[in-house]
């Protein structure tokens, strides 16, 4: 077993075992509100060598229960937990070669920096770095970062203010597409 894969399911399995009581308590308070479709929101999504995935997501933003609800496809083997963003086929990016060459993650470059005052398409190629510079020493630091990063975004938006990050995107080759 590859060791990103005994990280996944060694730690992903007690932070499901930690986050199974405010999971359960969300999904059976969001089952009281009856909502249309069930409690979990399901979207097609692909996955490692671009195979789809039907992702289950309990949308509740506190605590991000949201991510956390999909721990379960870590677990499964379907996601990571650091990789690029989830995508669903026929989102801008989606049908990148190299975004199937890994898992979609949980957390990763794009999901840490999200919040700072970056172009558009920052996101893109910050999951293009990742994937063509990924290895356990970058997973680590990101696992590391994302409480801070989830903390700041929580509280930027709690006083409306933002910080700027620098940002190289500004200074890619003439021409960079991250999407192809």
């Amino acid at each position: 077993m590859h060791p990103k894969r005994i990280l996944d399911l060694t730690l992903g399995s007690v932070l499901l075992v930690l986050a199974a009581p405010a999971l359960l308590a969300a999904a059976a308070a969001r089952a009281l509100r009856r909502p249309p479709g069930g409690v979990f929101l399901r979207e097609t999504t692909t996955g490692l060598h671009g195979r789809p995935f039907t992702l289950r997501t309990l949308p509740v933003r506190r605590l991000r229960l949201d991510a956390l609800s999909r721990l379960p496809h870590v677990v499964r083997g379907e996601m990571s937990l650091v990789g690029p963003a989830p995508l669903a086929p026929g989102a801008p990016g989606a049908g990148a070669a190299w975004r199937h060459r890994v898992k979609p993650g949980l957390t990763g470059l794009a999901q840490v920096r999200r919040g700072s005052p970056l172009p558009w398409d920052e996101p893109l190629l910050l999951d293009q770095h990742y994937v063509e510079h990924h290895g356990m020493g970058l997973d680590a630091v990101l696992l590391l970062r994302t409480p801070a990063a989830l903390i700041g975004a929580a509280r930027r938006r709690g006083d409306g203010r933002r910080r700027a990050h620098p940002s190289d995107a500004d200074h890619r080759v003439r021409g960079y597409s991250a999407a192809e």
